[in-house]
């Protein structure tokens, strides 16, 4: 499983552990990732992703899974998170028609 967020892209970075005498070594930052079900309105289903909590926090600012995905950058979503996208658009231009 790569350490990346489904919905932000978020992934590790590196930077230095600095110790009391400023000896410098490389260390890895990763994300706080959190398997989590999002309930989708639109398609009433739950859809389980590996989200960061920043990200799981906009979700809930935003007003949910669909909302989110509709202000969400294709480049920034992961392949599983872009076909949800898809879906989820797909059935909103149905309800509306």
């Amino acid at each position: 499983m790569s350490r990346r967020c489904e919905l932000t892209g978020k992934g590790p970075m590196t930077g230095n552990n600095v110790s009391h005498a400023k000896n410098r070594t490389r260390r890895r930052f990763l994300p706080n990732l959190n398997d989590v079900t999002l309930q989708s309105e639109t398609l009433g289903r739950g859809f389980k992703l590996r989200i960061s909590a920043a990200a799981l926090r906009t979700v809930d600012h935003r007003g949910g899974l669909d909302a989110f995905m509709a202000k969400a950058k294709d480049t920034e979503l992961s392949t599983n998170a872009l076909k949800i996208k898809k879906d989820i658009a797909k059935a909103q231009a149905a309800a509306t028609a």
